[in-house]
């Protein structure tokens, strides 16, 4: 019998601090045979170098959508990145969706670099389109850059789809001037993901933009009660603790929480004395602790408990106007009970006319450039 396709879910490929690159092969295997749509990748410098996952799942895979979810726009020369994106279309036949984001302003400033701004990001969004479309830019001077000249050779075949992570309303309108899709950040509550829904969908009929060709991804959390659980907290008490120890003044803004509760939380001996990210290193006592410390509100923004239970809390996110859902934080085998039932409730009316590639529009798979036009 043939598989049904969910071109509305994904998953992150090797989500959190992995240690094994070549999970990601079984990773790619039981996604595709449970008929998730898409893998996002999100860039850690260490065993998850972007481009190198991102190629290798493309090499193992037949129909996985794939994104960088996301990497940094100064991480690298922008032909060195359009290089990447057009090399991952042709490897797999236009599956491929390039995905950037303003990153965690400690990270990046430990690297002597500088987190962008609206206008670099805007600019480097044009600039990048361009390049991938195969037009040659020469002497661009702008927000993002002085370049003399930047240009693929040959001309790519395949279009790629630009999609951007975002917190707040400037990179959410950013989002629908600029990029194809977006993915809004986990841990977001329900209102927050409304809001941010109607943020973009706005901001679209504002400009004159159909808002139906911005995909919005909502990144979700989603993880089975019956794992070990250990397991689960690093998946969830873990998982938000990182957030909160990398942005956590955003996170709390974003989703109108108690600011006093992130400054209980950033004096505790027990966070203060991990050095590193939480959701990486923390042994399983002091996620215990910290748990202690997290309200069950800020934790609930996710969908955590039985399989049925976890799969209708997923459906129920497409209610509040997003196209797609991330189940963040779990392997693709410890997602298949949850596939299975959420098959079983599915509103296939909801996601007719999806791509898996992730930052394609609805009824517009990525295209050969010829015979494809750009809307922004």
């Amino acid at each position: 019998m043939e598989q049904l396709s969910l071109p509305e879910i994904g998953f992150y490929a090797l989500a959190g601090g992995a240690t094994e690159p070549r999970d990601l092969i079984e990773e790619a295997r039981v996604a595709e045979a449970l008929g998730i749509g898409s893998a996002f990748v999100s860039e850690r410098l260490n065993l998850k170098e972007a481009a190198t996952i991102s190629g290798a799942l493309g090499a193992v895979s037949t129909t996985l959508g794939i994104a960088t979810g996301v990497t940094n726009q100064n991480f690298r020369a922008p032909t060195v990145t359009a290089a990447h994106a057009t090399t991952m279309q042709a490897l797999t036949h236009g599956r491929y969706t390039l995905g950037i984001g303003r990153g965690i302003v400690s990270s990046l400033r430990g690297l002597g670099l500088e987190p962008p701004t609206t206008a670099q990001l805007e600019d480097f969004a044009g600039v990048a389109r361009r390049v991938l479309d195969g037009e040659p830019v020469l002497d661009h001077d702008g927000p993002a850059g002085t370049w003399p000249r930047l240009l693929i050779q040959p001309k790519p075949k395949w279009k790629t789809p630009l999609l951007i992570t975002a917190f707040g309303p400037q990179t959410l309108k950013l989002a629908a001037r600029a990029f194809d899709a977006i993915v809004l950040h986990t841990f977001f509550s329900d209102e927050t993901t409304a809001k941010c829904v109607k943020t973009v969908r706005d901001e679209c009929e504002r400009i004159g933009r159909d808002p139906s060709e911005v995909r919005i991804w909502s990144c979700y959390a989603t993880v089975l009660s019956d794992l070990p659980e250990d397991a689960v907290l690093m998946k969830t008490v873990g998982r938000l603790s990182g957030y909160l120890q990398g942005y956590g003044d955003l996170m709390v803004k974003t989703n109108g929480w108690d600011p006093s509760v992130l400054e209980r939380f950033r004096a505790d001996d027990t966070v203060r004395s991990i050095r590193g990210a939480i959701d990486t290193i923390a042994t399983p006592d002091q996620l215990r602790h910290i748990q202690t410390l997290i309200p069950a509100e800020w934790l609930s923004a996710a969908a955590v408990g039985t399989a049925q239970t976890c799969a209708e809390l997923v459906d129920r996110q497409f209610d509040l106007g997003v196209d797609g859902v991330i189940m963040h934080g779990s392997s693709p085998t410890e997602l298949s009970p949850i596939i299975a039932a959420y098959k079983e409730l599915r509103r296939p009316e909801l996601h007719h006319g999806l791509s898996n590639n992730p930052g394609a529009t609805r009824s517009k798979q990525a295209s050969p450039l010829e015979s494809s036009t750009s809307t922004v």
